[in-house]
């Protein structure tokens, strides 16, 4: 996945396969199916955390569960996938233009920290930030605009929140309205949320996956040659993926939380200011309302981000160049 330093012996150095050694064209093809696969299943749990961040104080439900019991009552298993066809549309774009980002820039990363000498798991953590962020904000450009319109699918007729026909039904009263910058709305927290949440999400995943090679015998300065099973490549990854979840969505949900608040706000209201959402949550739930929808956003960002780890790495598996 990253370019191996020299240093690193062959063993732990055979779990990685660089952007260079893949076929782009069936990577994209591929890719586009599998990853779709993994939206469909875990899309709902997206919708369960946009609603516990938006939910007004008088709203009874406080828990993932009676939210999805809300849903399913009222609109049955359909109602967990509001908006996904909108997101569906614009994911494959977007995560073309993210993982080439990606997997470019941490190449470059990788020679722009190797001259300070750093130990593995912090050059690894430096690389893979750097690149996160950098893929984050490619992104962002297409991504934005579809969050936009998918939340407002999400939470519609929930908590006073408008109803609408569709994806096109919102682009539509969002442009009339504000125009295009409409659909931008809340542009910035999104970059201060994602690219910060993929900088920690990769720095996390590339260093801990290091560590754990050393504890399990395969560091640098390992005798071990004989390459990891399969089966013990894959557990490392999940395990990473997980750890990566965990930190990147203790980081961010504040963020996440007030950014989600703006993007969903009725197209005909006086919108407020990302600081009148803060004083908000604040006056109704202290401190802690920052942190709605933690549980579901830790779940959320383990299980996306593990689902799609394991599923990139196999993707790479399946398009790697035969030497």
């Amino acid at each position: 996945m990253n370019t191996p330093p020299t240093s690193r012996v062959a063993s732990f150095g055979q779990t990685e396969i660089n952007w260079d050694k893949l076929d782009k064209r069936r990577f994209y093809v591929n890719g586009a199916g599998l990853f779709t696969g993994v939206t469909v299943a875990l899309y709902p749990v997206s919708v369960v955390k946009t609603r516990l961040q938006v939910a007004s104080k008088d709203i009874a439900e406080k828990s993932a569960f009676s939210v999805i019991k809300g849903i399913l009552k009222n609109d049955g298993v359909p109602g967990l996938y509001r908006g996904f066809g909108t997101v569906i549309t614009g994911a494959v774009p977007a995560r073309i233009i993210f993982l080439t980002a990606l997997e470019t820039t941490k190449i470059s990363a990788f020679k722009l920290v190797a001259p300070l000498e750093l130990s593995e798991p912090t050059q690894a953590a430096i690389a893979n930030g750097i690149a996160g962020m950098t893929a984050s904000l490619f992104s962002q450009a297409v991504f934005v605009p579809i969050d936009v319109v998918s939340q407002k699918l999400m939470v519609q007729g929930y908590s006073g929140h408008a109803k609408y026909t569709g994806g096109i039904d919102v682009a539509t009263k969002i442009i009339k309205s504000y125009g295009v910058r409409g659909l931008y709305r809340g542009f910035g927290l999104s970059v201060m949320t994602y690219s910060p949440s993929s900088a920690a999400w990769w720095a996390s995943y590339g260093s801990s996956q290091r560590v754990i090679w050393r504890l399990l015998g395969y560091g640098s300065d390992s005798k071990a040659t004989a390459a990891p099973s399969q089966s013990k490549i894959v557990l490392v990854q999940a395990l990473g993926g997980i750890i990566a979840g965990a930190t990147a969505s203790s980081i961010t949900t504040p963020l996440d939380t007030i950014k989600t608040r703006l993007q969903v706000m009725g197209h005909q209201e006086n919108r407020p200011s990302a600081k009148k959402v803060v004083k908000d949550l604040i006056a109704q739930d202290g401190w802690k309302g920052f942190y709605r929808g933690l549980g579901p956003r830790f779940f959320s960002m383990s299980a996306w981000g593990t689902s799609m780890i394991l599923t990139y790495e196999y993707l790479k598996r399946l398009c790697a160049i035969e030497d």
